[in-house]
């Protein structure tokens, strides 16, 4: 049988029993709650694509070994990362209005349209990216871009 043993109180640090190889290149996590990503998951999309779609296609060559993409999943992690930074350096405070927004609303979209169109105008004139819905059908509106939306905080 098992006993409890509290972490914080332990007397050596945490040590990985499963360390990853030396082939496979270090790459630091994100550092990011799931508030802050849900607000860049369609820029993450879009400036990451051709990463996303290299790491996807070794994930359906694989057959179920986990392994053989390690490479291209540290790619799609720097990728990300690097696009976090770049919206913290260009577009901090629309960036974290809208994260906190989505905190605050059991991280619902529609909850929260006026802080992400600030964050989409400021992504669109920094960096150059545009939030894109996929399946969006062709010559209709995105839904964030919806002027009277009818699912909104108060229900009509």
């Amino acid at each position: 049988m098992s006993t409890f043993h509290d972490s914080a109180s332990s007397s050596q640090p945490y040590k990985d029993p499963t360390p990853l190889p030396d082939s496979v290149p270090r790459v630091p996590e994100l550092g990011v709650t799931s508030a802050p990503l849900k607000s860049a998951a369609f820029f993450i999309g879009a400036y990451c694509k051709e990463y996303n779609e290299d790491f996807m296609l070794c994930k359906n060559e694989g057959r179920g070994d986990p392994g053989q993409c390690l490479k291209e999943g540290r790619r799609v992690t720097r990728c990300a990362t690097d696009l976090i930074n770049k919206m913290r350096e260009n577009c901090l405070e629309q960036f974290d209005t809208h994260w906190n927004c989505l905190e605050l609303n059991n991280q619902e979209y529609f909850a929260c349209r006026k802080p992400e169109r600030a964050l989409n105008k400021c992504m669109f004139e920094k960096l150059g990216l545009t939030k894109t819905i996929p399946g969006t059908p062709a010559g209709k509106k995105q839904v964030h871009e919806v002027e009277n939306p009818i699912y909104t905080t108060v229900q009509r």
